[in-house]
């Protein structure tokens, strides 16, 4: 599963009015005017004066909401990049840019914003979160803007690996899970081929890290007339966020960081304790399924892993019929939960998909797992999960296939409700022959000298990306934490109030919260 903000499943019409239900309180204290108070922005030289000194044309554009959110007034441009930083006269990327302007007279600058994936939109997630926040003073006080990165949604060039067709037949995205239809040597060469050709040539694919996104975004704060970054970044985001506190810590004011992956922990530890994090959030489900008449995993939890290996393994030879006679195979119902996973108002969904399994149907799992996807109900995909493996390609460390297939071994130990009872024989990195090494490193954003204070918002019972994270995270960069009470990925797009409260005294007094703050959701 990718690092990103809750799926669409829960962003329904009714899970929007839950969301909108509060309002943030106002703030006390003395904003601090960036746009005022700082001296303006200077340019970077080394030949990216031309990009920094862009004025990009907003023109009103529609956002895509969800049904029954409030409208958003924005405005949309396109930001030019150097696609390779270090050749600035070559190949130029734009990037898609959506701006919602403050709703007060006084606002303080432009507050970026960045949904995870890595490899997910950002114009959409901007225009959410103007509707989530349509009474906040983040919003009478902060220009929104929404940027597609690189590679990624209406940006250019576009990430691109596999045709609809293909994603319907089961596209690998991923290594895991092993021992299943597991990639040869000649597949991954041929990914790589296809990629490329899909998505502007090689050269595209060694340049769409998140490195290369940072620098993007330090174009963007300045083009925006902003001297310093203000930042809210969700999931893989904070990573994005904390990239870029490492490499323009001067640059920034101030960073919100939501649902953190954890800077200190390799490509290998990070996924088992993804894999750790969606087990205990299994069992939380299981738990929950127990005290209810006719739960499909039983009435004791420490068994549940046991029953729902005896219903979802069967459909790795015959897959459940559903009503578009796609059918559900096993890799479909475990994506399915896993999706459920990511908040605990979709429990019931996956339980009822569950129950569903005993009689041979599919369809509730199924449909969950296409709003992971973004499948229409015509049968289009984005982009976004295939922008996912090909960033990954850059960030991630990179394996050998004895270490993807222990890595394969310890996911199925971590999460045995995900195993589908087959040897891993060998497992191969899906990016053994990307064009370049990884870019990211490890660790990465320790020992940032000069960095304001920045707040890490961190859910206890985090399934995608454990609460321990956030804390390393908030450690590593000498910042803030803010623990969140609660059962989901994420916190931003609750609109809870002591969240909204918290986050929006930061934002504009730049005050964080008092060692030891907690919000319950």
């Amino acid at each position: 599963m990718s690092y990103r903000t809750r799926p669409a499943v829960v962003m329904g019409a009714a899970a929007l009015t839950l969301l909108l239900g509060a309002c943030a309180g106002q703030p006390s204290g003395q904003a601090d005017d960036a746009r005022a108070q700082q001296p303006a922005p200077s340019s970077p030289g080394t030949g990216l004066d031309r990009f920094y000194r862009q004025k990009p044309a907003f023109k009103p554009c529609d956002p895509r909401l969800p049904p029954g959110a409030p409208p958003v007034k924005a405005e949309c441009a396109r930001l030019k990049v150097p696609l390779n930083y270090r050749n600035p006269t070559g190949k130029q990327a734009e990037i898609a840019l959506l701006r919602v302007p403050a709703r007060g007279k006084d606002p303080i600058g432009s507050l970026v914003l960045n949904p995870g994936g890595p490899g997910f939109p950002g114009t959409d997630h901007a225009a959410l979160i103007a509707a989530v926040w349509a009474t906040s003073p983040i919003t009478e006080r902060f220009d929104l803007i929404g940027f597609d990165p690189r590679g990624v949604g209406a940006s250019t060039p576009a990430l691109n690996c596999y045709t609809d067709a293909e994603r319907d037949r089961g596209a690998k995205l991923s290594s895991i899970p092993a021992g299943l239809d597991d990639w040869t040597e000649q597949q991954t060469r041929r990914l790589l081929q296809q990629c490329a050709e899909r998505s502007g040539g090689t050269q595209v694919l060694a340049h769409v890290g998140t490195r290369d996104v940072a620098r993007d975004m330090d174009v963007l704060r300045q083009v925006l007339g902003d001297a310093k970054l203000t930042y809210a970044g969700t999931s893989y985001g904070t990573r994005l966020g904390a990239v870029y506190a490492e490499m323009f810590p001067k640059n920034v004011r101030a960073l919100i960081l939501d649902g953190a992956m954890d800077p200190l922990a390799g490509t290998h530890e990070r996924r088992i304790q993804q894999a750790t994090g969606m087990q205990a959030a299994f069992e939380r489900l299981a738990a929950s399924c127990a005290t209810q008449q006719d739960c499909p995993l039983g009435t004791n939890p420490g068994r549940a892993t046991k029953t729902f290996q005896k219903l979802v393994r069967p459909l790795i030879g015959k897959p459940a019929r559903t009503s578009d006679g796609r059918g559900l195979t096993f890799q479909e119902a475990i994506e399915g939960v896993q999706t459920a996973l990511y908040n605990k108002a979709s429990w019931p969904t996956a339980i009822t998909g569950i129950i569903d399994l005993r009689t041979g149907k599919g369809d509730t799992l199924l449909k969950l797992r296409d709003s992971y996807h973004g499948r229409s109900t015509d049968g289009v995909y984005p982009d976004s999960l295939e922008a996912t493996m090909a960033i990954n390609c850059l960030d991630e460390e990179r394996h050998t296939p004895r270490q993807e297939t222990a890595l394969n071994r310890a996911w199925y130990k971590a999460a045995p409700f995900t195993d589908p009872g087959l040897p891993v024989k060998q497992a191969r990195d899906a990016c053994e022959h990307w064009p370049v090494k990884p870019t990211l490193g490890y660790p990465y954003a320790t020992d940032i000298k000069g960095l304001p204070d920045t707040l890490t918002v961190s859910v206890t019972g985090d399934a995608i990306t454990p609460h321990q994270g956030g804390i390393n995270l908030a450690k590593a960069l000498g910042g803030s934490l803010l623990t969140v009470e609660g059962e989901q990925h994420g916190a931003l797009l609750t609109n809870n109030t002591c969240i909204n409260n918290t986050v929006a005294t930061y934002l504009i007094d730049l005050r964080t919260p008092a060692e030891g703050t907690r919000c319950e959701l």
